[in-house]
């Protein structure tokens, strides 16, 4: 499958990384950018073709991958449509909607939206997609193959679950970020030096999300588990929930997603 990437970004390098260590022929990625230096990158780490025009890009590609920002996307779109008729286009900028992509590409209906996250770029993120009926089983399949080589796949069954998607798995590794931001501060606080409070934060949520992935059990049964009563960890939770944390937690996604909303609708006007 000969694909063109349209833009090439975080993302799209994290997915051509991962297709050719998959084995994927460099001869079959073409990528378009802007930036001269990005392009001289692209070609020296991956051996790709980069090239400065998203039609020159698309031009006989059996799927153009749309990796631009949302601001640009329509414009983007306007200049690869020639290129698209037959191709299968896989969008992963936040918001904008299959409807909105189909008509500004003239009715096309092979069209799969996804939303991404940056631990693509380790390759162990989470890829939501949503297809158009148009796009066939071979072209799910292949969006499969393409998305799986930096992580997991998730169908979702109907568009509007993306802004839940983006809301919770999109801007998630903000929210451990933030976790971990927390951790660390603790750490300072209790007399650890940098180094040891990085460590500990970092080691301790990654060993936890591992327990948690091997597990089929509730992660609520799981934090039982660690939560003696009467012991520190107890003590920790009281404090948590005393003051909303968790609420306050859930009130942010669901207010993400409301975001999330607004911008396809922004985005989608003509």
């Amino acid at each position: 499958m000969k694909i063109a990437f349209i833009g090439g970004g975080n993302m799209a390098t994290a997915i051509i990384g991962g297709l050719l260590a998959r084995g994927a022929d460099a001869a079959d990625l073409r990528v378009a950018e802007i930036d001269a230096a990005a392009r001289e990158r692209l070609g020296r780490e991956f051996g790709v073709t980069a090239v400065a025009d998203a039609l020159e890009a698309a031009a006989g590609a059996d799927c153009v991958f749309l990796a631009v920002k949302p601001q640009q996307m329509r414009t983007v779109v306007a200049s690869v449509a020639p290129a698209c008729a037959s191709a299968l286009v896989v969008s992963i900028a936040a918001g904008i909607r299959t409807a909105d992509l189909s008509r500004w590409l003239g009715g096309h209906d092979r069209i799969v939206r996804v939303m991404p996250n940056t631990p693509a770029l380790i390759r162990q993120g989470l890829s939501a997609a949503f297809p158009l009926a148009g796009v066939s089983a071979g072209q799910r399949a292949a969006v499969d193959d393409l998305l799986g080589a930096v992580g997991k796949v998730l169908w979702v069954p109907d568009e509007d679950a993306l802004d839940g998607v983006t809301a919770l798995s999109g801007s998630g590794p903000a929210y451990v970020f933030y976790l971990i931001e927390a951790m660390q501060e603790a750490a300072g606080r209790l007399g650890f030096d940098t180094e040891a409070a990085r460590l500990m934060s970092i080691q301790t949520v990654l060993g936890a999300a591992g327990l948690a992935a091997q597990s089929t059990e509730p992660a609520a049964t799981l934090r039982a588990r660690v939560t003696s009563k009467g012991g520190t960890t107890e003590r920790a939770l009281q404090v948590l929930e005393e003051r909303g944390a968790k609420a306050a937690f859930v009130d942010a996604i669901e207010a993400a997603a409301v975001k999330s909303r607004e911008l396809g609708d922004a985005f989608g006007r003509d």
